[in-house]
């Protein structure tokens, strides 16, 4: 196997210059794990038209695997919940259902969780591995659970781990229902998003404990990196600290909306200009709010045959939908459904315009065993509560 010292040793210093990589315990872990162990048996690199070219770690040349193992971006490890790159040689296609973490995202997130030593951290969404080996190192691989709902993702994970010197606790299971056998824990940390945080991740953390997770609906982005504080009473609040985007967690992730658009809304309830745009929506802290003004609906864009851009907004928890089309600077929205939903989002929008246009860390958050409420100051239209199923 090559040394990959020098390259661990230059990763570091590049996350300690872009001001994620703060302390010298997490530096030691950085320059200590070898990434590479946790990228077999080989990953997939995004290639022109929206395919993925193979790459395994046994086929590499060792000079090319160290430089992709170390670069600053995520690698897709898994496609469509079970394809990984040594089962072709070919471009494919396919939805990535693993990966490795842009090395920034993980340092940033295990930095915010405050560890300090003895601390036992429960970890939701093992991936590859590499995150979890990075906390056996600072803490102690007795310290650290972490839990992979795919076995097969979670079984490599483990060989990474014991190649790298580590035997944590492993479960394979229901990465939202967490894991009481070493409960209750002092931080907990999940490298998937989820639409709410479970309050079982609650019961399982102790008082004055930490819960570290990406919060957001079924958008790839316009997701917020939560960091709530559980407290006595047995709820937690804290606040968005910043923007943050994984993969959704598997047991909380939605069907896409697709098929014939013109026939999901072929009957509008009403019809009038937006007085937003919804092209605002592709920014990310509009698409925050709109997630949190309509928490079950989905953002899709769709293109007609003479070239007119369409935009639509479905919620299909609802039966509900809003579609967009433009003249010039102008939008016309038509909405279904027993929802106006744009009316809810094009509120959220309005409001949070007027409150001067807050960044996505004015986001508060309390959790109770029956609902999450979201606020921005204390303006009642950037107030939302959604309630636990």
């Amino acid at each position: 196997m090559t040394d990959t010292a020098r390259e661990r040793r230059a990763l570091a210093d590049r996350l300690e210059k872009a001001g994620v990589l703060k302390t010298p315990q997490w530096r030691a872990a950085v320059e200590a794990v070898p990434r590479e162990l946790f990228l077999n048996p080989g990953v997939f690199l995004p290639v022109d038209g929206g395919r993925w070219r193979p790459v395994t770690a046994v086929g590499a040349d060792p000079a090319e695997w160290a430089q992709i193992a170390y670069s600053d971006q995520s690698l897709t490890t898994q496609l469509d919940g079970h394809l990984t790159a040594d089962q072709t040689t070919d471009l494919v296609a396919g939805s990535p259902t693993s990966s490795s973490t842009t090395p920034v995202t993980v340092v940033d997130m295990i930095e915010h969780l405050d560890v300090e030593d003895g601390h036992r951290v429960l970890e939701i969404g093992t991936g590859t591995g590499y995150s979890s080996a990075l906390m056996c190192h600072r803490l102690g691989e007795d310290n650290v659970t972490t839990i992979e709902v795919d076995t097969a993702v979670a079984a490599r994970a483990d060989a990474a781990l014991e190649t790298a010197g580590f035997s944590t606790w492993t479960v394979t299971g229901d990465g939202l229902l967490g894991h009481p056998r070493r409960a209750p824990y002092d931080r907990v940390i999940a490298t998937c998003a989820v639409r709410r945080i479970p309050y079982t991740w609650i019961r399982q953390t102790r008082p004055g404990g930490t819960i570290l997770a990406t919060v957001g609906g079924a958008w790839s982005y316009g997701t917020g990196l939560a960091k709530v504080t559980v407290g006595e009473d047995g709820t937690a609040a804290g606040r968005i600290i910043g923007r943050s985007s994984f993969m959704q967690a598997r047991s909380q992730a939605v069907v896409p909306v697709t098929g014939d658009l013109s026939a999901r809304t072929a009957y509008a309830d009403n019809v009038r200009e937006a007085r937003v745009a919804p092209s605002m929506l592709e920014e990310w802290m509009p698409a925050f709010l709109a997630q949190l003004a309509a928490p079950s609906a989905q953002f899709v864009r769709a293109t007609t045959n003479d070239g007119a851009q369409l935009l639509y907004v479905f919620d299909p928890e609802r039966e509900s939908f809003a579609e967009f089309t433009s003249d010039g600077d102008n939008w016309t929205v038509r909405q279904g459904g027993p929802v106006a939903l744009w009316d809810d989002i094009e509120q959220a929008l309005t409001a949070w315009q007027d409150a001067g246009s807050p960044d996505i860390t004015a986001v508060q958050l309390h959790i109770t065993a029956k609902a999450h409420t979201y606020w921005i100051g204390d303006t009642p239209a950037l107030r939302w509560q959604h309630p636990l199923a």
